[in-house]
């Protein structure tokens, strides 16, 4: 019979484990060709405005596939996201249903952030002094926490939609040893921070090419749907390194998909995040240098941390 988990029991687990691990092994498997994504399926509603995503595969060789669904709404009042959602792990072989995890979008939310921090271990220049976060949500926040180990600035610019989301992010950030001042022009981040992570369900650029400074590093991860968009096209145009987390998903999603249908990114010029972590070449190899990497969200992320979730609960429960 199947086991079912709850975000208590979830959170719980996740104490012990390195989903920063995970996620860049799941990275690699699939830039060497040893997982099967098929291309995302997504419920896009305008009334009220939000999106569903189903994302789903297996690494080659694997006992187990995956399917995760989660959706994000956004409050029209408050402008707020509400997420939800869970990740199914079955048997290969049978079809068999092993188990569900009730995560609520939460294992959604720590595979993006871990992807965020694999992505700073690679590209964020060698020395940090400030960094930027745009959107004051969940992800916001859960960027931040990710980022601690990988980098060692504590100064952080954030953006967001009004003051009173930005005090808040700021009263439940700087208890964990951050130094947050805040800011409602978004501009303000681009010209004093060198590592910028965007994390909005923005459909209009928040950052221009022209505010953007030398050495900076920029993961984008919002625009996880056709209509979303962070980044003004032209600076991917300008960037020296550009990374997608897939290059076949990010053609159709994605800001390297806006780049390419405004004809200011040749799609030669992308390079995959797993590749990145292979190759040292690959790499930023000067503070010098604009590097952009696009995580529109892989299913390999859902794959690799419903395993490890699953595995150690159920070791948990001997």
């Amino acid at each position: 019979m199947a086991k079912i988990f709850n975000l208590t029991q979830i959170k719980s687990i996740l104490k012990g484990l390195d989903p920063v691990r995970d996620i860049e092994e799941g990275f690699v498997a699939y830039s060497k060709g040893l997982a099967v994504v098929p291309p995302v399926a997504e419920l896009v509603f305008k009334e009220p405005p939000g999106d569903v995503h189903i994302k789903y595969g297996y690494l080659i060789g694997d006992d187990y596939y995956v399917i995760k669904i989660a959706g994000g709404f956004q409050n029209q009042e408050s402008k707020r996201y509400k997420s939800d959602g869970l990740m199914l792990l079955f048997k290969k072989g049978t079809g068999e249903l092993v188990c569900g995890l009730l995560d609520e979008c939460y294992l959604t939310h720590v595979r993006t952030a871990a992807a965020g921090a694999v992505v700073a271990r690679y590209l964020a220049p060698k020395r940090v002094h400030s960094i930027g976060i745009l959107g004051a949500g969940v992800q916001g926040r859960m960027q931040l926490q990710y980022l601690k180990p990988v980098v060692d600035c504590r100064d952080v610019i954030a953006w967001g939609l009004n003051q009173a989301e930005l005090d808040e992010y700021k009263r439940d950030m700087e208890p964990l040893g951050y130094n947050v001042r805040t800011t409602l022009k978004a501009g303000d981040v681009a010209s004093n921070c060198n590592l910028i992570v965007t994390a909005t369900p923005s459909t209009h650029p928040l950052l221009t090419a022209d505010e953007i400074q030398k050495g900076v590093h920029i993961t984008a991860m919002g625009s996880d749907t056709p209509e979303k968009i962070e980044l003004d096209p032209k600076i991917l145009r300008k960037a020296d390194i550009v990374v997608a987390d897939s290059i076949s998903q990010c053609l159709i999603r994605g800001e390297i998909h806006h780049a390419i249908q405004a004809g200011l990114l040749e799609k030669d010029r992308v390079v995959e995040l797993g590749n990145v972590i292979l190759s040292k070449e690959l790499r930023r190899s000067s503070d010098e240098q604009i590097t952009v990497a696009d995580l529109t969200g892989v299913a390999v992320q859902d794959i690799q941390i419903t395993k490890a979730v699953y595995k150690a609960l159920i070791s948990a429960q001997g």
